[in-house]
């Protein structure tokens, strides 16, 4: 997706047609779209082709492109869990690991990334009618992605998590809200993550519509992407127009929400409560 947007934006830019890129690497408008989309691999010789029509010069440039071609190419590290990754859920994974910066807003649940074991696995049982191994499958696929926080480069997490994610039983005991509390009180203290609560007093907010996720990503040309998640699939919205009504929600949400600062106390209050209990 990243490597299309940047074909497209490089086509655009020198006022090439679809039909007219697609004659210099003997192909059709269609693989033309297919590649700016992401939605099919890519070669070599293709890239440089079209680098060439479209006036790209440096070799500096030109390398860049062609290694982010050949790297999308690669499968991800996700592949051993290609069983029980959906189809539509592959790219985020892949863009997870690009973003240089991730904004959350989650109302039903506390953000995968952010997730236990034992948290994750009672999600999962209670949202999924797979067979258990499945459901191991999937909570070891979460845990792998996690790993992301903690790497050399890893991108700066800012989740708004509402109230009632937080007090929502999950799991039949109360131990294992108790241990999903804690770890996030632990996030907290990570350089890159930044954890905002969204209180019950906040009312009506314009992001009760449902969770979202926004990624950005190093290269100031590739633009951000909205990724939006429903029962059977996800959209990915990467128009601007769309983008900023998103990051317009976001900026009202994280208003509406208690500040950063106050996230630890907040949180060791609703686990005393749930001690107490």
């Amino acid at each position: 997706m990243l490597v299309g947007v940047r074909l497209r934006r490089l086509r655009t830019d020198a006022g090439i047609s679809r039909d007219e890129a697609g004659e210099a690497i003997r192909a059709s408008e269609w693989k033309i779209h297919r590649l700016e989309n992401g939605q099919v691999g890519f070669k070599e010789r293709d890239i440089v082709d079209l680098l060439t029509l479209y006036g790209v010069t440096d070799p500096g440039e030109i390398a860049a492109v062609v290694g982010m071609a050949l790297e999308a190419n690669e499968q991800g590290w996700w592949h051993d869990y290609g069983d029980v990754l959906p189809q539509w859920f592959r790219a985020y994974v892949d863009l997870e690991r690009a973003a240089r910066l991730i904004r959350e807003y989650e109302g039903q649940f506390v953000p995968g990334l952010l997730q236990t074991e034992e948290y994750a696995r009672a999600v999962m049982g209670g949202a999924l009618d797979d067979a258990s191994e499945d459901i191991e499958r999937r909570v070891e696929l979460r845990v792998a992605r996690q790993a992301l926080l903690s790497s050399p480069d890893a991108p700066r997490l800012w989740a708004v998590i509402d109230e009632a994610a937080l007090r929502r039983p999950i799991g039949g005991s109360p131990d294992v809200m108790r241990v999903q509390l804690e770890r996030l009180i632990d996030a907290t203290k990570l350089p890159n993550v930044t954890l905002q609560v969204l209180p019950f007093d906040a009312g009506a907010h314009p992001a009760m519509v449902g969770a979202f996720s926004l990624l950005r990503f190093a290269d100031d040309d590739l633009p951000d992407v909205v990724y939006l998640e429903h029962l059977t699939g996800a959209m990915y919205l990467d128009k601007r127009e769309d983008v900023r009504q998103y990051l317009h929600v976001m900026e009202s949400i994280c208003v509406r929400s208690d500040p950063p600062d106050r996230t630890p106390e907040i949180l060791d209050g609703i686990l005393n409560q749930l001690k107490g209990g």
